[in-house]
């Protein structure tokens, strides 16, 4: 494989620099830009000494002639040769109303970097010929009425409920993305993410895997919130780079792909587990269930499986030890 240059917005994130680590260990050149909203410092900090590695703290929803912050920053910037590829992973994805790192704490940077950040960074591809991906989401769904999820199926979004900045956010995303492949041909990727998991996690953004190790290992009370009886499908952080960078080398332009692991769980039946394999002396106690908290989640990968011979390899009782053990 031959060497490029990856821009990876997001860089300082749970799922970009687990990107940012692999594309480095293929001998890449790597451009990792983050203004830390909700990334974190040492998620990347090992990377820092890289000569392979450059760090640009900026907020890519600003215009890209003064992305950055510092001058130093745009020294950086203007040192930008040739970018081959970007990776638009950027945005605040929490779904807990009371964390202060989850998109209904952000609303305004969640909207903003979906989309005028998805235009500046368009921008910039096409200037440089790159290949762009843009980070969707399963949320794109909605609470579905088709289960699993296919990529054909439309949605079932409330488009001004308390979800709705981040669903329509990516929605947004996804149509200015097939507009310049359209207008411009610019090459484009859509990735559907669906629930990923693993080391690096920021508990403070309040996703659920976290909390509840973390509440576990302290022997806490756990709280489910609604009955339990609500179902996800969670893929390990591994296999959700290995899709999402085969889909990226794809030539599926303008094409949605749903990453996820089709394996469905109920919430009840992922706390029992994470009790479980910790030894926890928790309880479990049950609380309202947020406003169109979706009931299903599950990705149909079909279409993943058939282009991109992409399947998730690691199973939940595997990914949740790996994870465990970094959280203790």
């Amino acid at each position: 494989m031959s060497n490029h240059t990856y821009l990876i917005t997001g860089g300082a994130g749970f799922i970009g620099s687990f990107v940012c680590d692999r594309l480095l260990a293929e001998g890449h050149q790597v451009i990792c830009i983050d203004n830390f909203v909700t990334g974190q410092r040492k998620n990347i900090e090992h990377l820092l000494s890289n000569p392979n590695f450059t760090l640009i703290e900026a907020d890519v929803s600003q215009p890209l002639q003064a992305v950055s912050q510092t001058s130093q920053e745009n020294v950086k910037f203007a040192k930008l040769h040739k970018i081959d590829y970007i990776l638009h992973l950027a945005s605040p994805a929490g779904p807990n109303p009371t964390s202060p790192k989850s998109y209904h704490a952000l609303p305004v940077e969640t909207y903003l970097v979906n989309s005028v950040g998805t235009h500046y960074l368009l921008e910039l591809a096409k200037k440089h010929n790159a290949v762009f991906l843009f980070a969707s989401t399963s949320e794109i769904y909605g609470d579905p009425e088709v289960h699993p999820q296919p990529e054909t199926y439309w949605g079932h979004v409330n488009p001004i409920g308390p979800r709705a900045i981040y669903d329509e956010s990516k929605r947004l995303g996804e149509a200015i993305c097939a507009a310049w492949s359209r207008k411009f041909g610019v090459q484009t990727r859509i990735a559907r993410i669906f629930n990923t998991y693993g080391p690096k996690m920021n508990p403070d953004d309040g996703r659920a895997i976290p909390v509840f190790i973390q509440s576990a290992i302290s022997n806490q009370q756990l709280t489910i919130h609604g009955d339990g009886h609500q179902t996800r499908s969670f893929c390990y952080v591994d296999d959700q780079v290995d899709g999402l960078l085969k889909l990226l080398r794809s030539d599926l332009n303008a094409d949605p792909v749903n990453i996820g692991n089709p394996v469905e769980l109920t919430i009840k039946e992922l706390v029992s587990a994470i009790i479980k394999m910790t030894g926890s002396k928790s309880t479990i106690q049950f609380d309202k269930l947020p406003e169109d908290d979706p009931e299903r989640r599950k990705p149909d990968i079909a279409k993943a499986e058939r282009l991109l011979g992409w399947e998730p390899k690691i199973n939940l009782e595997e990914g949740l030890l790996k994870t465990i053990e970094y959280f203790k």
